[in-house]
């Protein structure tokens, strides 16, 4: 991608809205398809707009130190906001579940457009499933809640820490048929018999065909309907349980946030930002139009899904009652589910589990999509008094990580 891209050219009229994003082939088709999303909404309601996208470089992107020594993946939104704040762009776009939990005055979350699949996916060789692994298999991920919940089902797995965009992983199991993206690059022999990706991010790369088995929600699981709490006598036996894994997200996998200034596209209302911080623009920063913060924020607000939206608010809700740090191995997800009278609700399942994943606490709540964070609440609650806090450090954090919280 090339520095000044603009997708949606318009009139000579058309106002542009500058959008921040990494470089790495996910976000760029990320921030292109909101781009899309943008321009087709601002010819529907006439705010005329068009997308320009501007290239914003993370350390994330270029350092291969694991994430627990470079602060965690708030390492890739640090870079995108410092450049919403001093005006080098108007929004940008996150994968929300990597968005670090403390609030950066200033800034808003204008809106959550609707969800991709939120599950996990193995992705191995050989089109084996998870019970069909040799034993002893090495499968890479640097998350913490994937690895206990892997080694639940086969504690006999090597799990391997990897870094990288989604192709330099996958291409860890499937070799340099996978290009390569970003200065990690893509490894030449395989060394890993399989990896554990977001499906979400495999799809928007178009990459969905090395997903071997997608992991099920607990929604959907052999679990569904069971009761909560310590389910480490419940449960089949591991061997069964391989069979028909069931993997718990983390929260907001899947969906992406549109964030910006809270009085975009103004130079006189720019965010005073963090003490002793500078907030001026850029060098070679024009002023803005003034006119763009309400086209800005009448267009994003459009692709809003109130769906999408109450389920990310349940998930980090719920993390953020338990005070829950980006290292503990805890997930959660929402999903639509019927309620009486024909009425469309929420049902929210969270788990916890040791590293080694020989215990798991999990625990369910079904609602209205309206008492969203209440249902979050609910659920953590239920979680600490089945002895979650007992059970693993809930307050794991990598370092320059906060603490989730509700969008």
């Amino acid at each position: 991608m090339s520095s000044g891209t603009i997708i949606g050219a318009g009139a000579p009229s058309a106002r542009t809205v500058r959008l921040g994003t990494r470089g790495s082939a996910l976000a760029v088709a990320q921030s292109s398809q909101v781009a899309r999303a943008i321009v087709a909404a601002s010819r529907q309601i006439g705010t005329d707009l068009q997308v320009e996208l501007v290239p914003i470089r993370t350390r994330g992107d270029v350092d291969s130190t694991p994430l627990t020594r470079l602060g965690g993946v708030g390492v890739f939104a640090a870079a995108l906001r410092e450049a919403l704040l001093d005006g080098s762009c108007d929004l940008a776009v996150h994968s929300c579940k990597d968005l670090p939990t403390t609030p950066v005055p200033g800034l808003h979350i204008a809106a959550i457009p609707p969800r991709e699949d939120p599950r996990d996916a193995l992705c191995t060789a050989g089109g084996v499933g998870l019970a069909d692994l040799p034993p002893g298999a090495r499968v890479g991920t640097g998350s913490p809640r994937r690895a206990a919940q892997l080694l639940a089902v086969r504690p006999d797995l090597q799990v391997v820490p990897v870094r990288g965009n989604v192709p330099t992983r996958l291409s860890r199991v499937v070799g340099s048929v996978v290009g390569a993206d970003g200065p990690m690059g893509a490894v030449r022999e395989p060394d890993l018999d399989a990896v554990v990706l977001a499906l979400a991010g495999l799809r928007r790369l178009g990459l969905d065909d090395y997903a071997t088995q997608p992991l099920a929600l607990p929604q959907d699981g052999p679990r569904a309907g069971t009761p909560g709490g310590d389910q480490s006598a419940q449960d089949a036996s591991p061997a069964a349980a391989a069979r028909t894994p069931v993997m718990v997200p983390a929260p907001a996998q899947g969906a992406l946030a549109l964030e910006t200034r809270s009085t975009a596209g103004t130079e006189q209302d720019r965010p005073v930002g963090r003490p002793g911080a500078d907030t001026s623009p850029r060098a070679g920063v024009a002023p803005r139009d003034p006119g763009l913060a309400a086209a800005l924020a009448a267009t994003v607000s459009a692709l809003d899904d109130p769906l999408t939206h109450a389920a990310v608010t349940a998930e980090r809700a719920l993390m953020r009652h338990l005070e829950a740090g980006c290292a503990a191995p805890v997930g959660a997800v929402a999903v639509p589910t019927a309620l009486p009278e024909g009425l469309t609700g929420l049902r929210l399942d969270a788990v916890v589990a040791t590293a080694d994943g020989r215990r798991v606490l999990r625990e369910s709540v079904t609602g209205t999509r309206a008492d969203a964070s209440a249902l979050g609440e609910a659920v953590a609650q239920a979680l600490l008094e089945a002895g979650a806090a007992d059970l693993v450090d809930l307050h794991a954090a990598l370092p320059g990580r906060g603490r989730r919280e509700a969008p």
